[in-house]
């Protein structure tokens, strides 16, 4: 199922062609999206995702749309969602440069999808990961900024060919590991870990996204009476936490049970009550 809607607020067919083979996004993929939780017909961190596409283009130093477009591009796709079959879908927004040799006028739309089986087995069961070298320090973002560390480009060659070697190793997820061996990120999640009564994060100052999930994540626990630290830690330390969660807009709070073939804990209860403090921000 397929729910497609341009920017000014029009439905098109989702089998239909609709970007140029010259598209700079399917040239380079030189462009930025982000993918939002719809549930019950409320998009989850709407703003804070919007936030995150204005500052990837920014990155880019790429044109984008106004704000008010894309918010009528995912009224359009929320209101002509079947939602007498399906509580959820996953809502991707989709900008790109526009054509090779153009004006710069971006192509853009957004798009309401299925949630996979694969995923809610994921949420469900919890998973297991490998950690890869990501191939550069902590601190290469502020030395290197046209690396676009921080930016959700379209560009997810990398973080695609990851996921394939995980698979190849018997896990379902990675997280990347710096060159001093500190943790950054999943190719698609942020690291969320337990100790004690205490959550942490990676700083986005490594050169990660900063996490819409995370947040609220962090944001709820908070009011709860948790403590949560932003801050740089050893991969050693994944193997010593109460409790390892990838967090992602579409797996949500996603539990750790194994980390490059070691068993840790994954006490349930805890999962749970991160889960519930999560889901009262909505």
């Amino acid at each position: 199922m397929r729910v497609l809607a341009l920017l000014d607020g029009t439905l098109a067919d989702p089998e239909a062609p609709l970007l140029r083979a010259d598209d700079l996004s399917v040239m380079r993929g030189d462009g930025v999206f982000e993918t939002i939780l719809v549930a019950d017909r409320k998009p989850r961190e709407l703003g804070p995702h919007l936030d995150r596409l204005e500052r990837s283009a920014r990155l880019l130093e790429m044109r984008l749309p106004e704000r008010a477009a894309w918010e009528r591009a995912v009224r359009t796709v929320i209101d002509n969602w079947p939602w007498d079959t399906d509580r959820e879908m996953a809502l991707k927004l989709v900008c790109s440069r526009g054509v090779d040799g153009g004006d710069g006028t971006p192509s853009a739309f957004a798009m309401g999808m299925q949630i996979g089986p694969e995923t809610i087995r994921k949420r469900r069961d919890g998973v297991s990961v490998v950690t890869l070298d990501r191939g550069f320090a902590p601190d290469l973002m502020e030395r290197a900024p046209w690396l676009l560390l921080s930016a959700k480009t379209l560009s997810y060659a990398v973080n695609m060919a990851a996921m394939r070697e995980a698979e190849s190793r018997g896990a379902d997820e990675v997280i990347f590991v710096a060159t001093d061996g500190t943790v950054l990120e999943g190719p698609t999640s942020n690291v969320v870990l337990a100790k004690g009564r205490t959550l942490y994060t990676t700083p986005p100052s490594t050169g990660i996204l900063r996490g819409t999930t995370q947040g609220a994540v962090f944001r709820a626990a908070e009011e709860a009476g948790w403590q949560t630290r932003v801050e740089t830690f050893s991969a050693e330390e994944l193997l010593r936490a109460d409790g390892l969660w990838l967090a992602s807009s579409v797996r949500l709070l996603t539990q750790v049970h194994t980390v490059d073939g070691t068993r840790i804990p994954a006490d349930a209860d805890l999962h749970a009550e991160l889960s519930k403090l999560y889901e009262s921000n909505y």
